[in-house]
């Protein structure tokens, strides 16, 4: 498996994880009442996440794991894409 590629991999299980933790999270507000607007669900997945936060806070006094599991799993998806995509770049691959 090239380096690219184990990159690439990495980069599709974050977004995979990264939408499961955004339907858990919209589960959760709309449990509490919150509006959902599903049209636009992915575009507005940093706002309900930030909405998750704040009312996990206000709640617990602490905040929310899955808050810290959609952070995390963006940031790898990023990170990972990029990396892959450098990679391509660098073995001259197109």
């Amino acid at each position: 498996m090239s380096f690219a590629l184990a990159f690439a991999v990495i980069a599709f299980a974050a977004v995979a994880y990264n939408v499961f933790t955004t339907i858990m999270i919209v589960k959760w507000l709309q449990d509490r009442g919150q509006t959902i607007h599903f049209v636009l669900i992915k575009a507005l997945a940093p706002f309900y996440a930030q909405r998750y936060k704040k009312l996990t806070l206000e709640e617990t006094g602490s905040v929310g794991p899955l808050f810290y599991h959609w952070m995390v799993s963006i940031n790898v998806a990023l990170g990972a894409g990029l990396v892959a995509v450098l990679g391509l770049m660098l073995q001259g691959g197109g």
